[in-house]
């Protein structure tokens, strides 16, 4: 293994590492609590369950094919949308109307947790389109070809 695979491969756990395996294991773990959750969003049970089953299948999935290289594009891409979409439905930092307000605030606190979900959106692109977005011309080509991110150029 050279410096560089390590590297690439350390940098892009850390992007993954949040879901692969803490979330998915928690879900797991706590799969009623994690039901429950989403019944405060989505009030029908078996609507909450599907999400929660397509939650932990992208939680698992998708970090594997980043981390192997395999459809790591496409894998990237779905995390970006998964992390942006749990934002706006579970961080709405909005919601309890007590963003200003002095002392502790619930909205603050939701705030914080919603822009760690657009930021790893941010991050999780950057694999889906490049650094300098050459690579949105191959991901919008061949969604499922990888970036091949173990290879030296």
């Amino acid at each position: 293994m050279t410096f560089a695979f390590i590297v690439t491969l350390a940098v892009r756990y850390l992007l993954v590492v949040l879901f692969f395996p803490f979330s998915a294991l928690d879900k797991t773990l706590n799969f009623a609590g994690a039901v429950g959750q989403a019944q405060q969003v989505f009030k029908a049970r078996p609507m909450a369950l599907a999400l929660i089953a397509i939650g932990l299948a992208v939680e698992i999935l998708m970090p594997l094919g980043i981390l192997t290289g395999v459809a790591d594009r496409l894998a990237a891409f779905i995390m970006a949308g998964y992390c942006a979409m749990t934002a706006l439905l579970f961080k709405q930092f909005w919601a309890p109307g007590d963003f200003w307000a002095h002392g502790e605030s619930k909205g603050r606190d939701l705030f914080w947790d919603f822009l760690k979900n657009f930021s790893l959106a941010g991050g999780f692109l950057l694999i889906t389109v490049g650094l300098n977005g050459t690579g949105l011309h191959a991901f919008l080509s061949d969604p499922l070809a990888s970036t091949h991110p173990y290879t030296t150029h």
